[in-house]
């Protein structure tokens, strides 16, 4: 059976486009996933993208190969989304999101550096005390609150 995987960029769950043949063109593909999902041409377009190289299919008259996995974006038929911006490419949007995870990660780490460095004075001090403590000898901070 000569399928191609296809899931859309929104949803989890994955269908699949049977054809004739060792490949089937972008024009042609897009036409079957229209077709199955029952989509209207004159709303939208699709904006196809391999799954596992995040490349974008531009040229209509591209061959897709069998068992291919590809993400499907459904965009305006003009191309334009809201406010007049053109829509991103996957590349784009998964780039921006890995962008965000990085940073957000960043901020993580460095306020868990600044807790852990806190925590290492902390436990310091406290130990120092200990010492003094339990050698006997009358700690200096005993002396700074008036328990001498």
């Amino acid at each position: 059976l000569k399928c191609i995987q296809y899931r859309f960029f929104s949803k989890l769950e994955h269908s699949f486009v049977t054809f004739d043949g060792l490949h089937i063109t972008l024009t042609e593909l897009k036409k079957k996933i229209m077709a199955k999902e029952h989509l209207k041409a004159p709303n939208c377009d699709l904006q196809i993208t391999n799954a596992d190289t995040l490349e974008e299919y531009l040229d209509d008259e591209v061959e897709i190969p069998r068992h291919s996995s590809v993400i499907v974006r459904r965009t305006p038929a003009g191309g334009v989304g809201p406010g007049g911006k053109p829509y991103r490419s996957l590349k784009e949007v998964m780039e921006s999101r890995v962008s965000k995870t990085i940073s957000i990660t960043l901020i993580f780490l460095i306020f868990l550096v600044c807790l852990v460095s806190r925590f290492c004075v902390l436990l310091t001090k406290c130990y120092s005390r200990l010492v003094h403590f339990l050698n006997g000898s009358i700690p200096f901070w005993l002396n700074d609150m008036g328990l001498k």
